[in-house]
């Protein structure tokens, strides 16, 4: 066994908790921090609407978790219909599992079956659990009573979508741990134009880093208008 997210999710833009912006003091942050060292809660479930940052919190968690020496694993509920009940067979066997809008599963009997099954051996085998909803576990349309009850059983936490001045911080400083500035008109260029989730955020500060290197151009409106587009 490795500890290597599955599914090729190496390929997508990397997410770091580090590049987080939490609205909430940072307490979803220091809630993470002790899964990892095994000093807080074991099983933990975010809930929150699109563009609140679950998929970066997930997939920083099991980065987090795995630079700390864990075996993780991660899963995009959301992406099963190219995916099969059977892959959770074994996944207990790693110390954290993430499995990011597990309500996408709710209602699909199979995968209900298999996840309540993998949920009852990882509990055993005293894995850390880490879910992301839209909706707490109790409302998230799960048919099956014995798994909307277990993922209950761990703390709820809900996430806010972060407003403009969190994103434009967001973007701040990935920019800057690439060695870029970003000044604040830029940045509200990019956030009137472009996605605003925090992956969406990572992969343009990515793209545009790549960009100026490669032409050697500072973050400049002219600049990023070229390479996103999008008018005056």
């Amino acid at each position: 066994m490795t500890g290597q997210l599955p599914l090729g999710l190496e390929l997508r833009a990397p997410s770091r908790l580090e590049d987080y912006v939490a609205g909430d003091e940072g307490q979803v942050l220091a809630l993470l921090a002790q899964q990892r060292t095994g000093t807080g809660e074991a099983q933990l479930y975010l809930t929150g609407p699109r563009c609140s940052g679950r998929s970066h919190l997930l997939l920083g968690q099991c980065a987090a978790a795995r630079d700390h020496g864990l075996q993780v694993v991660y899963l995009p509920a959301g992406e099963h219909s190219e995916l099969a009940p059977e892959m959770l067979e074994g996944l207990e066997a790693y110390d954290l599992l993430a499995v990011d809008d597990v309500d996408a599963l709710a209602g699909l009997p199979a995968w209900e079956r298999a996840l309540f099954n993998l949920y009852n051996q990882a509990r055993q085998q005293g894995s850390r659990l880490l879910f992301s909803a839209t909706q707490p576990a109790a409302s998230a349309g799960f048919e099956l009573p014995d798994l909307r009850t277990r993922l209950g059983w761990g703390l709820t936490y809900h996430l806010k979508p972060l407003n403009d001045t969190q994103r434009r911080t967001l973007l701040q400083r990935l920019a800057q741990r690439r060695g870029l500035t970003l000044p604040d008109e830029v940045a509200d260029y990019l956030l009137a134009r472009c996605p605003r989730d925090p992956s969406s955020l990572i992969a343009l500060i990515d793209r545009l880093d790549r960009d100026s290197l490669a032409e050697q151009r500072r973050l400049s409106i002219p600049f990023v208008r070229q390479r996103i587009g999008g008018g005056q």
